[in-house]
């Protein structure tokens, strides 16, 4: 039996008819390493190795038409890809030969060109798509009409499959599980960068990628690594994102050196009312923007409530992504989904922040996976005030 190809192209002929799209060009390294079952090319994680070009794998897709996919693959992937293709894992026909974004589009329209009429309708990732092969594809086929396909694809990726909630969910408890174990080492007089280096050594103890570390001390609320050192008594807060098998662990927790006093125990339940005001209400079929409602009404209650900050978002493959319930948070983009139902499978991060000038940064963020009839809350531990020693 052939391998199964790993998302649902009948959701994907689906988002794509509705948005006009006849032909996918994608160009996004996120988007690709969902269409292609989790692949990517271990080469290009950090840098993009030939300085004269960006390293630009392109996927192709027909809608209607699966069996017409191809990949663009770097002339460095062959291994990749005979390793993915051997364990069994589908992956489409596989055209090898491009180093720059150029040569890599040319290769695609060559496909393109031998599949599809003229006329029809390409969509691409404007935002991902370089302009020198954004110049290729209008020479190429100036008779094409350039539709944008990030949403249909953020769609596509929001409501995820069982084996992809267990990864978050691994995901989620490992990076929870990594954060005590940076809690438990700290000492005061370390500084932020050797706590953000105990959080890194934990995370890639745990099989996980280390993407980034926002830490404050005590009554700062700067979270940049810094040579800021812990002093007795501190509170510090840990925001991290750390990667699992392509999916993103993004949590916050609180940690004390010593015992918290009556005033920051106070503080933490009053911010973690809110995110339980927040979760509350969840479930598949209720309306994106309820869970704002329910904050909003939980923020007038509290003592602080004007001075906290609430953001609830989609997360997955990236921190950021469908469903979007505010074009007013910390990171604006529209909010297409704020008054669309939500759907099981779906990832919200939900995160509370009070930044109290005398007191320090304090702040919960969690993961709650929406459920038919509620939702799950993924890595739910250490939500108190976690004791430093020493």
């Amino acid at each position: 039996m052939p391998p199964k190809i790993p998302f649902s192209t009948t959701r994907l002929d689906g988002l794509l008819d509705a948005s006009g799209i006849d032909v996918l060009i994608v160009t996004s390294r996120h988007n690709i390493q969902y269409l292609l079952g989790g692949y990517y090319h271990f080469q290009f994680d950090y840098m993009e190795a030939i300085g004269v070009s960006r390293f630009l794998p392109v996927f192709v897709y027909v809608k209607g038409a699966p069996d017409k996919s191809t990949y663009i693959a770097n002339r460095n992937e062959r291994d990749s890809v005979q390793n993915r293709t051997e364990a069994g894992y589908w992956m489409p026909p596989v055209v090898f030969g491009s180093s720059t974004s150029i040569e890599a589009m040319t290769l695609a329209l060559e496909h393109v060109k031998a599949i599809a009429t003229p006329g029809f309708h390409i969509g691409i990732e404007m935002s991902f798509l370089p302009t020198d092969a954004a110049d290729v594809l209008r020479r190429e086929l100036p008779d094409c009409q350039l539709v944008e396909a990030m949403r249909p694809l953020e769609k596509l990726r929001s409501i995820k499959t069982a084996a992809e909630l267990e990864i978050l969910r691994e995901a989620s408890e490992r990076v929870v599980a990594s954060m005590l174990d940076a809690v438990n080492r700290a000492r005061p007089g370390h500084c932020k960068r050797e706590i953000i280096a105990h959080l890194r050594q934990a995370e890639l103890s745990r099989d996980m990628i280390f993407e980034y570390a926002l830490v404050t001390l005590g009554t700062s609320l700067n979270r940049a690594p810094s040579d800021q050192r812990l002093e007795p008594g501190d509170i510090v807060s840990l925001d991290s994102g750390g990667n699992y098998r392509g999916y993103i662990g993004d949590l916050c927790r609180m940690a004390v050196h010593g015992a918290p006093d009556g005033e920051l125990v106070d503080l933490l339940a009053e911010v973690d009312m809110i995110q339980q005001a927040a979760r509350a209400p969840i479930r598949a079929g209720l309306v994106g923007a309820e869970i704002y409602t329910a904050a909003n009404e939980a923020l007038a209650r509290s003592a602080h409530g004007k001075q906290m900050h609430f953001v609830a978002h989609g997360m997955g493959i990236v921190s950021h992504e469908a469903p979007r319930l505010t074009s007013n948070g910390p990171i604006p983009y529209p909010a297409d989904d704020a008054n669309a139902p939500l759907e099981a499978g779906m990832i919200i991060s939900i995160e509370t922040t009070l930044p109290h000038k005398r007191r320090g940064f304090i702040k919960l963020e969690d993961t709650i996976a929406v459920t038919a009839d509620g939702y799950q809350a993924f890595g739910d531990g250490a939500r108190g005030w976690n004791r430093i020693q020493g």
